[in-house]
């Protein structure tokens, strides 16, 4: 059973959608993928909207270039989180007017909105949401973000040895001089 639904307009988002569907499978997180139009199939979107709580889908990622009507439109029919990935896409403003329409939202209905083909960090918010009820979830979030701020302490660490190297060497040059 699918505890995320990431949601895009168009086939053509699945390029930047897949990185959300990326972390979740690291985390261990069943997920689905669908392709839910809030213009082209409106009924569909009703019914998927509607129904997904009681599918057992506890939050909804959901990707929208253009106009980007769909995180908007879901979340106006659920209650469970939905978080809206604005996509640069060829009918956008370079993905400005997705963003502005995502985060845009009228009180009451809010879409937590990421940065623009933002769909890794949909992800790790998602899993974020997810581990407020599982301790083990919470373990590998914490985990991750120690290995992510290691690789950042080594590549420092790598780049004050270069610095000091190339240092040296011009030290060396000009004694050579």
């Amino acid at each position: 059973m699918s505890l995320v639904s990431i949601i895009m307009g168009s086939d053509s988002d699945h390029h930047i959608m897949k990185e959300a569907s990326e972390v979740l499978k690291e985390f261990n997180i069943p997920h689905e993928i669908r392709i839910v139009s809030a213009h082209r199939t409106p009924a569909y979107m009703f019914d998927f909207a509607q129904n997904a709580e009681q599918r057992g889908i506890k939050v909804i990622i959901a990707g929208a270039g253009g106009s980007a009507h769909l995180p908007g439109m879901v979340a106006s029919l659920t209650s469970l989180p939905v978080i809206g990935v604005p996509i640069k896409s060829p009918s956008s403003i370079i993905g400005i007017d997705s963003l502005l329409s995502i985060v845009q939202m009228p009180p009451g209905v809010p879409v937590a909105t990421m940065a623009i083909n933002g769909a890794k960090n949909a992800g790790l918010f998602a899993c974020s949401i997810l581990a407020t009820y599982s301790n083990n979830l919470s373990i590998k979030i914490k985990e991750f973000k120690k290995q992510m701020e290691q690789r950042i302490m080594s590549a420092n660490e790598n780049l004050n040895r270069i610095e000091f190297e190339n240092y040296q060497r011009n030290m060396d040059k000009e004694k050579n001089k």
